[in-house]
Order: C-alpha cells, then sequence, then structure tokens
C-alpha cells in the first residue's frame, strides 16, 4: 500500500466515520434539548448542510475522474 492509496483510505473512512459521530451528537443534542419533529429536523439541516458540500465534492471528483 503506498502512502497515496494510505491517505485517500483515511480521507474516505476516517470522514466518514467522523461524520457519523457527528450526527450522533446532533441527535443526541435534538434529544437532550427536547426538539421535537420539527426542530430536529432544523437541527439536521443546518448543522449536518456542511457535510453534504464535502459529500457532493467527492461524489462529482469520482464521476469526473477520467
Amino acid at each position: 500500500m503506498t502512502e497515496e492509496q494510505f491517505a485517500q483510505f483515511g480521507l474516505t473512512f476516517g470522514v466518514a466515520g467522523f461524520m457519523l459521530y457527528m450526527l450522533f451528537i446532533i441527535y443526541q443534542l435534538a434529544r437532550e434539548a427536547k426538539a421535537g419533529k420539527f426542530g430536529t429536523f432544523v437541527l439536521f439541516l443546518v448543522l449536518a448542510f456542511g457535510m453534504v458540500g464535502f459529500v457532493a465534492k467527492q461524489v462529482l471528483v469520482w464521476i469526473m475522474e477520467p
């Protein structure tokens, strides 16, 4: 395994694991705040929106590879 392959592996799975952990944190925040369904939706929408950009970038790079 080359350094480039290891870095790509770490980026893909490490960041994916971190994103799942962040979603868990958002869920815990909504539950402890007793936000209700709409409040939970808003929390996930706003706080997880940055992750959507990162995932979209990765998908576009994957699609546009020669």
